[in-house]
């Protein structure tokens, strides 16, 4: 054995024993004739002690210690005369009589601390290294501990746990997905699971009636904080259920998982908000219900006057009311409206109106109204003498209240009302069953073709079917989407009928999805299903901005492996096992 104890254990009531130590030096320090060293491991740090008086070769071998040897350390555990109450060790060091370097460390590219002096780009290249600080090793250990909750939970409610294959066929409906070549195959290619959807359905058609997997996904998009080329799910899928009854069991698991893990209690019922509703409210169908700010549409109050045609000749006008700001500048004024005029949101321009502590009204079109329609804006605003009111149109609703959303959630983080430490979940029913693709010109499924159309709504799938609402569901906290699901068809000619509007001729469904559409004819149960982000559900319970930080080997922004160097080029030989030939004209014009 390395070791009897690790670094993190040893406490007062361990003086007197002798231990055995290995790790990773820290630091080390050397005061007068004696040398002390904190040694490190995944569960803590201890001090070793060498006195140059007792033992000068021992003290001296110390003294040429490096930052992130990795060696092993015999002694006698002490008490500390100077202690450190920061250390869960802090009251002991160890007395070391033997020392050995089990391997020698080059100087780190950058310091192993919690508040490191390494950016991104570089401790991604290394990140073998990050991985050793305490801020990025907790996340994992937090992963770990959701993982090892989220399986218990699901096993105490009759879960199976049922592993589905990594090379699948390509599904083009969704998200791009990532192509494998078949070398047994010639010219032909499997496709990486952007989900086990179709998978996880025919286990249900199997009679496993209660089916879990801690999945691996993958999806060829463009990234963002909260999305990774790889990705984990929490899937799960239930037979001879409606939508009630998932919900129910989800949301008792989301409430084990904040128990447990944050000490936080979420309400016994969770609240549901339709569709509909977060976007009039909140401009989008994740709404951050932890701060208010709602929106209210201004149309018959602002529209119409004959005297400001930006809103006479508006789709949409509506605004926020900012409490207490009425104070701000007009260099913060201009660094909002400039917010708002950035590409990634995309307004054309910014109203702002000030309701002053006085009680006189500032705008930045004062001339265009009158202090009557003043009065009944901030009626309507449920507006104060303090507060800030900003007002946003376009002509396209939806397009508007998108942008309104990120202003209000600019506000939110201006203002520290979005406090990682509080948690609002809520979910989100009733989404379109359909919605219009500019690109492709045809409706797409909001989800994903095999979502039950609402019940009541089916006539309307002949008629009118971007009417339609889907029976589907999203698990929202605190703004973000950490999981969703649907009912889902189990009838074969329902089925048919959405492929049907969704463009599929018979013969490209019956290619596509051919197996699942047999399938069905053999005694399909109404069946049900919900995926949660494990990577999402991570990073809202650490508290980070980021889920790169709780994936042990995450990409970058650009999808790169920066250490691994992938993706990469790949030999000759293997292109031509492939019958496969790289445009390389096409690469050298990038």
């Amino acid at each position: 054995m390395y070791r009897t104890n690790t670094c993190g254990e040893l406490r007062i009531e361990n003086v007197g024993q002798e231990v055995t130590l290995a790790g990773w030096v820290q630091r080390t320090r050397k005061m007068g004739g004696m040398t002390f060293v904190d040694l490190r491991d995944r569960y803590g740090i201890t001090q070793l002690v060498f006195d140059e008086a007792t033992n000068a070769d021992l003290c001296a071998e110390a003294n040429r210690l490096g930052r992130e040897y990795c060696i092993q350390a015999v002694g006698t555990v002490s008490e500390r005369s100077s202690k450190n109450k920061n250390l869960p060790t802090g009251d002991v060091e160890i007395t070391v009589k033997t020392l050995q370097v089990l391997s020698p460390s080059a100087t780190p590219p950058f310091t192993i601390e919690d508040n490191t002096d390494g950016g991104d780009d570089i401790r991604m290249r290394y990140r073998y290294l990050d991985l050793r600080r305490n801020a990025v090793r907790k996340n994992l250990e937090l992963r770990h501990r959701m993982t090892i909750l989220i399986r218990n939970f699901l096993d105490s409610r009759n879960f199976i746990e049922v592993e589905t294959p990594i090379l699948i066929g390509s599904t083009p409906e969704g998200a791009r997905d990532f192509v494998v070549p078949s070398r047994m195959n010639p010219g032909q290619f499997y496709a990486l699971p952007q989900s086990p959807q179709t998978l996880k359905q025919l286990l249900m058609v199997s009679g496993f009636d209660r089916y879990f997997q801690i999945a691996k996904c993958f999806r060829d998009e463009d990234l963002r904080a909260d999305r990774q080329p790889e990705f984990t799910q929490i899937d799960c899928e239930m037979s001879f259920v409606d939508q009630e009854d998932v919900i129910e069991i989800f949301e008792d698991m989301a409430r084990h998982l904040f128990k447990e893990v944050r000490g936080v209690q979420l309400p016994e019922h969770l609240p549901q908000m339709t569709w509909h509703e977060a976007m009039r409210r909140y401009g989008s169908d994740k709404p951050d219900v932890r701060f208010g700010m709602e929106f209210v549409e201004l149309m018959d109050v602002l529209q119409h006057t004959g005297t400001f045609s930006v809103f006479d000749n508006a789709a949409y006008i509506g605004g926020i009311c900012v409490p207490g700001c009425a104070s701000y500048t007009r260099k913060q004024l201009d660094q909002l409206t400039d917010f708002v005029k950035r590409p990634q949101v995309g307004a054309k321009g910014l109203v702002y109106v000030k309701y002053n502590e006085d009680g006189t009204v500032k705008s930045s079109i004062d001339k265009f109204y009158t202090p009557e329609v003043w009065a009944a804006l901030k009626e309507r605003m449920g507006g104060k003498d303090g507060d800030l009111v900003l007002i946003l149109s376009g002509d396209n609703a939806n397009k508007t209240r998108t942008q309104l959303c990120t202003l209000r959630l600019e506000m939110g983080d201006r203002l520290g009302l979005r406090d990682k430490d509080r948690f609002e979940c809520l979910w989100i029913v009733d989404f379109p069953l359909f919605e219009w693709s500019d690109e492709e010109q045809r409706l797409m499924a909001t989800h994903h073709p095999f979502t039950m159309p609402n019940p009541d709504d089916i006539p309307l799938l002949d008629t009118h079917p971007e009417q339609v609402r889907a029976k589907a569901y999203d698990f929202v906290c605190n703004g973000i989407e950490v999981g969703g699901g649907s009912l889902r068809i189990h009838d074969s000619q329902l089925q048919e009928k959405m492929f049907g509007i969704l463009g599929f001729t018979p013969e490209r469904a019956m290619a596509q999805f051919g197996f699942l559409i047999n399938a069905f004819k053999y005694g399909a149960p109404p069946h049900a299903g919900l995926a949660f982000g494990l990577d999402r559900f991570v990073a809202i319970m650490a508290g980070l901005d980021s889920i790169r930080d709780c994936i042990a080997f995450p990409k970058n922004n650009s999808g790169r492996d920066v250490m691994l160097e992938a993706p990469s080029a790949i030999d000759q030989k293997q292109l031509d096992e492939l019958l496969i030939t790289v445009r390389t004209e096409e690469l050298e014009k990038d």
